[in-house]
Formats: structure tokens, sequence, C-alpha cells
């Protein structure tokens, strides 16, 4: 069965950094922004990365940065009607691929967001499997360039998505390297754990990371584990055990992650009587 291990997400910041390694995680995931790929930024990002290893924390994550001025980082926008975003996506996975084979870290790029705009960039195309496959085109390009270092994030958009065994087939085989966040696909689902544990055992082989966090089913509303409605006692037996995790919660406070600290008591806790 899949052992709990620490896992903490914080920016590149000094202050969030410091406030998860006092805690000794297993893996740290770095949050990205715009501002991590300014020139400035891009040595502190560098450094933030390396104060982190020489922690003697092993495995870090790098998480491809969300926003790009007013929209999000969509794989699936179009070149041609949204070249600025486009290429921000592209310079983005080539400086953060850099990075990781510099340090020897992992990329997370997400396959899709969610909401109106997601829906909207979908919009855009013929029909939404033409969408899907100029996502799995995109992809496969970073796939190839990135190798062992970079893996894809499920949305709650029909582009890049977990939950449905068909697309599901599509995504392995490309053979990519996948992250699985538990709430983007309890959501897709609209609150089927049943569901969510088929989509678990599924994929679990190609899985490399997950984004362990709650959710009631129905929005983004990224929960401490034990307050949605997430079966975790049937979640951790799907889990992959050579996968790493991170607890990706709500925080009131970006300086404290005791909502992260909390899920992972949660967990820990829920461990230990299933394997007692």
């Amino acid at each position: 069965m899949f052992q709990p291990q620490l896992g903490l997400k914080g920016s590149s910041q000094q202050s969030q950094i410091d406030n998860r390694l006092k805690y000794k995680p297993m893996t740290y995931e770095f949050f990205t922004a715009s501002g991590d790929f300014t020139t400035e930024g891009y040595h502190r990002l560098y450094d933030a990365i390396q104060y982190v290893k020489d922690s003697g924390i092993t495995h870090i994550v790098l998480h491809h940065p969300m926003s790009f001025h007013e929209h999000h980082s969509e794989v699936v926008a179009p070149e041609r009607l949204y070249p600025g975003l486009y290429r921000f996506i592209e310079m983005t996975t080539e400086k953060l691929l850099y990075l990781a084979d510099d340090l020897d870290v992992q990329v997370l790029i997400h396959g899709g967001y969610a909401g109106p705009e997601s829906h909207y960039f979908v919009s855009l195309y013929p029909n939404v499997e033409t969408a899907r496959e100029a996502v799995y085109q995109r992809l496969d390009r970073f796939a190839a360039a990135g190798g062992d270092h970079i893996m894809f994030e499920n949305s709650i958009a029909p582009v890049f998505a977990y939950g449905d065994p068909d697309q599901e087939d599509e995504i392995l085989a490309h053979n990519y390297r996948l992250a699985f966040d538990t709430s983007h696909c309890f959501i897709e689902l609209h609150g089927d754990n049943q569901g969510l544990q088929q989509s678990l055992e599924h994929l679990k082989n190609n899985i490399v990371h997950y984004h362990l966090v709650d959710s009631m089913g129905k929005t983004h509303d990224s929960l401490t584990l034990g307050t949605g409605k997430i079966d975790w006692a049937a979640v951790l037996p799907r889990l992959n055990t050579a996968a790493t995790s991170i607890y990706e919660i709500n925080l009131k406070d970006q300086n404290d992650c005791r909502e992260q600290l909390e899920s992972h008591e949660y967990l820990l806790n829920l461990y230990n009587k299933l394997t007692n």
C-alpha cells in the first residue's frame, strides 16, 4: 500500500521555502509564476532550487506557471490567435526543462485547466476531438524534449481530463508520464468515488506524481484531506507506491503550510488504521 510521505508546495520566496523546510518534507513542489522567468526571477528560482536540494530534499517538482496576463496557460490555445500566450508556454517550458536537466528535478505541465476560458479555446476548433489532438501534438513535443524530467497533469476540461476510460486510453497510448490530481478527477466525475478509484487503477502504472487534495466534487475547492467527499480509505491502496506526492491545499496564509500538514496527518492516521 502507498505509504504517505510528506510533500509540500510553495513558491520560490524564501519565507515560504523556510516554512516548508522546517518540516523536512520528502518532496517540494515549486509553484512558479511569470515573475520567475524574468532574468532576475530565473536566477532567483535557480538559487531557490539549489537551496532546497542542499537541505537534503531529493524530490523537487517545478509546476509550470498557471497564467500569462489574463489567461490560463492553456496548451490548447491556438498559436495563430494567441501568439503571446503560445510563445509564453513554449518559452517557460523550455526554461523549466533546462533547469530540470541541469539540476535533476521534475517539471509538471498542465494538459488543460477549466472554466469558461478553457471551453472557449476548445470552441475555436471544429470539435473537441480536434482540440484534443492539438493538445496531444504539443504534449508529444514537450515529452520528447523532457524525457524522464517531465509529467502532465489532468484538468477539469475536455482536452486532458481523467475519468473517462476512452480518453484515458488515448492518453496512455502516448505513454506520457502522468501527474494525477485527485480533486480534478473527482470534480470531472461530479463526485463519483467509484469512478475516481477506477481512474486511479487504470492510469496507475504511468503515474509518477500525485496532488493529494480533497473536494466536494462540484467546484475547484482544494480542501484539506478529510473535509471533502473523497473516500481516502479506498484511494490509498490504488496509488502507485513508486510515485511522489504533495498536498495541494488552499492555504489561509501562504507563509504557513498548516493545511498541508493537517492533510498529511489525516492520511498517515488512515494508513496506520488500514495497515494495523
